[in-house]
């Protein structure tokens, strides 16, 4: 498939979700060869999907029983270790339970998806749903450590976007263990409910610029904000593990952490450990979310959650250094999906910019935004550096 073809095929299926309605409608993905799949409920809307050139799949139930299904799980009691998202492609609410949900807790899960019926898949899943401490660029409180996420601005003040669960409003943080290079504060943060929080830079010697550190003297400009695909390949990096791929496998899901309830998170099978937490989710040089939380690990995989940085942008005024502001309200296609461009080559992406590396300074904070790029990889291997901090845990936290 040509790069260019990607963007124009799933706008096209945008369209359709809009244009046909959430009772005609479950949702769109992109396919193994790079195509839009739009899931259809009759065949009238499957020959329209024909028509206008995108690929229809029949399927059994709307994005309006999916979310309805949704509903049900959320006003259930609330059961520490689970977590749902709309899965189009097996046209289900899938329903996850961690290592720690009991077997009567389960019981009680499958009664209330019993209830509702079919449209609810269940799965249990390895290891135990928590937040991850660290990231990217690592910064550091005195009780621990997390991850710089992007750059941002308000136009007047400059800003690192990171993760809600790194710390409260409040919180001062550091370029190292000793505290001895200060960075600045935290003066926003939301968690549960959404995992983002604002720190503001109080040293204006270290590099505020939209570029994300890949590690070993590389780097990629990110120039704009974005909601994923699903089924798009996206990167991750953290301090702990590095640069990392995957692919967005849902959108809008709800994980019932132990700190609490998070809701409208991305989905996804790129791996984490502790020590990435903050550290950014992106594409194709767009900034697309904040690692959450998640199970399992680099070794044996896992399912790994993002908060979306568009929401982020939106609810604290900020955006990417010199890209276009958020819209407010930016509507949202039926399935929850939006458009992102088919990846490119990561060896291109570093050519790009290389011009830009000899002004990385050692203070480097991970970076956000846009359209002009980065990676896509067939040649980037799961296994990354991973890096040590002595006297902090590298367990779950």
């Amino acid at each position: 498939m040509d790069d260019a073809e990607a963007p124009r095929d799933a706008g096209l299926a945008a369209n359709l979700l809009s244009e046909l309605g959430m009772s005609r409608t479950a949702g769109s993905w992109t396919a193994a060869d790079g195509h839009a799949v739009v899931a259809v409920t009759d065949e009238d809307a499957a020959a329209e999907v024909s028509r206008a050139g995108a690929r229809p799949k029949l399927v059994r139930h709307s994005m309006r029983q999916l979310h309805s299904a949704a509903e049900t799980l959320r006003a259930a009691p609330r059961v520490t270790g689970t977590a749902w998202a709309v899965d189009a492609a097996s046209n289900k609410v899938v329903v996850l339970a961690d290592s720690t949900v009991s077997a009567d807790d389960w019981s009680r899960l499958k009664g209330v998806a019993g209830r509702v019926g079919d449209e609810v898949g269940m799965r249990r899943t390895a290891g135990s749903f928590t937040t991850r401490t660290s990231g990217a660029d690592p910064i550091f409180t005195p009780g621990g450590r997390c991850s710089a996420g992007f750059n941002v601005t308000n136009g007047q003040t400059s800003f690192i976007l990171t993760a809600g669960h790194c710390g409260p409003t409040g919180t001062s943080w550091s370029e190292d263990t000793q505290g001895a290079t200060n960075i600045g504060t935290t003066v926003a943060s939301s968690f549960p409910d959404n995992d983002y929080s604002l720190v503001r830079y109080q040293n204006r010697t270290l590099d505020r610029s939209s570029v994300v550190n890949l590690g070993a003297g590389r780097g990629v400009r990110i120039t704009a904000s974005a909601d994923p695909a699903v089924g798009q390949q996206v990167f991750r990096n953290g301090s702990t593990t590095g640069l990392r791929t995957g692919e967005v496998t849902a959108l809008n899901a709800t994980v019932n952490y132990p700190e609490g309830t998070v809701t409208g998170l991305i989905q996804t099978s790129v791996c984490a450990e502790p020590g990435d937490s903050g550290g950014p989710l992106f594409a194709q040089g767009l900034a697309l979310g904040l690692t959450s939380g998640g199970s399992g690990d680099c070794a044996a995989g896992g399912v790994t959650f993002f908060q979306p940085v568009t929401e982020a942008l939106r609810a604290l005024g900020v955006n990417i250094p010199g890209a276009p502001a958020v819209p407010a309200a930016a509507p949202v296609p039926p399935s929850g999906n939006s458009l992102i461009p088919s990846t490119e080559d990561v060896a291109a992406a570093v050519d790009e910019i290389v011009g830009y590396l000899p002004r990385i300074g050692p203070g480097l904070l991970i970076t956000f935004g846009g359209i002009l790029g980065l990676l896509a990889t067939r040649r980037l291997r799961p296994g990354a550096t991973r890096r040590q901090y002595p006297g902090y845990s590298t367990t779950w936290s």
